[in-house]
């Protein structure tokens, strides 16, 4: 199950189940999960803990050291969970601090030459396609996609079930919900993504009701946050809500030209 032509490190841990194709190269303070999956010329560095059933596409780099002029060679970590898919040449930096690892959920699908930045965390079930490219400390909550060569600054936050357009770009917070365009700009809910997730049409209704107060009112956005707190108590609100006060980068704009909604209808 490991081709002749890999080359792992004596003290490097890999479950009996692993598969490792040829060229591929594991160091020593990496541990491999039963039944993960590592294709030709794939490089697994750093320290750095994969859990089960992971499959590591030819060419990818997990566990490199940081992008970081600061980061000094510090034996630094990144944590992966179970079930993801890393496609052809994903690269995936540890952290750039001791103490701190870049963290990587479950059941997360990363496209071709998509890169996650020193001490980001990608939650469950996101989707990073072709091109994408987050900066360090960049968060990614469950369920967002992030579409074809987008761009993410450091430290910015994307919500659960965000969508990102392809090829936008962001350096403020994205809520949860929404979709981006451009550069920092919003144009609405991700209503398709909440259907599939489950959402009923009242949620969905309030949380386009919500968005609208918030983003289009004309309100300043501490008071609409702070007045929206007792006029839209769901769950899915509150989300939305503590999500937009917690910002410390800022949060999108909204883009769109519409005035007030004048048709309940969410679909």
């Amino acid at each position: 199950m490991i081709h002749a032509t890999a080359v792992i490190h004596p003290k490097a841990q890999l479950h009996p189940t692993v598969r490792v194709g040829p060229y591929a190269v594991i160091d020593a303070d990496v541990v491999v999960g039963a039944e993960c999956e590592i294709g030709p010329h794939a490089y697994l560095t750093g320290i750095t803990h994969i859990g089960p059933r992971n499959r590591f596409y030819a060419g990818a780099v997990i566990g490199e050291a940081p992008q970081d002029l600061k980061y000094k060679g510090e034996p630094t970590a990144l944590r992966i969970g179970s079930d993801n898919i890393f496609r052809e040449y994903v690269t995936v930096h540890r952290s750039a601090t001791p103490g701190a690892a870049t963290t990587i959920g479950d059941d997360n699908l990363l496209m071709a030459h998509s890169h996650v930045g020193h001490n980001s965390v990608v939650g469950d079930s996101v989707i990073l396609a072709n091109g994408a490219l987050l900066g360090g400390h960049v968060v990614i909550e469950d369920r967002a996609i992030i579409s074809g060569n987008c761009l993410l600054h450091q430290f910015v936050r994307v919500g659960s079930l965000a969508m990102m357009q392809g090829g936008s770009g962001i350096s403020k917070d994205l809520p949860p919900f929404t979709i981006a365009r451009g550069e920092n700009g919003m144009c609405g809910l991700n209503i398709i993504g909440l259907r599939r997730a489950g959402f009923t049409p009242e949620q969905r209704l309030d949380l386009k009701r919500l968005y609208h107060f918030l983003f289009r009112s004309g309100k300043k956005l501490r008071a609409a946050v702070d007045e929206a707190r007792s006029l839209f108590p769901g769950e899915p609100c509150r989300r939305l809500i503590e999500f937009v006060s917690a910002t410390t980068r800022g949060i999108c704009r909204d883009t769109s030209l519409r005035g007030e909604i004048t048709d309940p209808a969410i679909d």
